[in-house]
């Protein structure tokens, strides 16, 4: 029978470090998009950047979003939640697309959308972790970690490549990065009146956005900046992803 999640009242202390992961966590949206914006990278690194980024995504998906879902909430509620995520950035990109000045900058945002769409409900997901038990998930942390270093330094890349300004970016990813810091100790709070269904269906639709994502930008953008070279990146991003799970689990 799926595990749930005991109500309790809100602990300031535990909030406050939930708050502190979220803040580490989200932290490398900024460090990326500074990356991003420091100096004209070259576009093979740009791409095995990406690419790693993606293997480690992957391996978040599978170990600490869908296993870890499936285990509290059972497979309905993480499959409602992955069709809902899965169309969400679907249609959110599509509409980026249409709204986007000329098309230059449509892969630093939707790079950007992916990295919204995704950093909430993991966050969300790492703060009702911090509120369940005693510790922290340090596979998925660092699955955040490292995979926002890439979307970030990808989308400013490609967003000042396309002629946005230099504010525009910063804000962007100041506010992208602001959000997701504050889903952590959301997380935490919704903890206390929701199981793991709920769970389930966040780490359902974390994965959804991310797997759209990943075959609609992060992939393609890697494959065409690096060439074939982009596969063993990504192998290697998801085995160090994988190994610092298995390890932490």
């Amino acid at each position: 029978m799926p595990r749930g999640y005991a109500a309790r009242p809100p602990n300031p202390a535990r909030m406050g470090a939930a708050f502190g992961w979220g803040v580490l966590a989200a932290s490398s949206l900024v460090l990326g998009m500074l990356l991003g914006l420091a100096r004209s990278w070259p576009s093979r690194v740009i791409g095995l950047v990406l690419a790693f980024g993606a293997g480690a995504l992957i391996s978040a998906v599978s170990f600490e979003l869908f296993e870890e879902g499936f285990a509290v909430g059972g497979a309905a509620s993480v499959g409602i939640g992955l069709a809902l995520g899965a169309l969400a950035y679907f249609v959110l990109s599509r509409v980026v697309e249409h709204l986007g000045p000329g098309g230059g900058s449509g892969g630093g945002m939707s790079l950007a959308l992916g990295a919204f769409l995704d950093g909430i409900p993991e966050q969300i997901v790492l703060g009702i972790g911090i509120a369940a038990s005693a510790g922290v998930s340090v596979g998925l942390i660092v699955a955040i970690f490292v995979s926002n270093l890439p979307e970030a330094i990808g989308s400013a890349t490609d967003m000042r490549a396309a002629k946005t300004s230099v504010r525009q970016i910063r804000v962007l990813w100041l506010v992208v990065a602001g959000l997701c810091a504050l889903a952590t100790p959301l997380g935490y709070l919704l903890a206390e009146h929701t199981g793991g269904h709920f769970q389930a269906l966040i780490n359902g639709f974390a994965a959804g956005a991310l797997l759209v994502m990943l075959v609609d930008s992060m992939i393609p953008e890697s494959t065409e900046k690096t060439g074939r070279v982009a596969g063993l990146a990504t192998v290697l991003g998801f085995a160090v992803a994988a190994g610092l799970s298995a390890t932490t689990a």
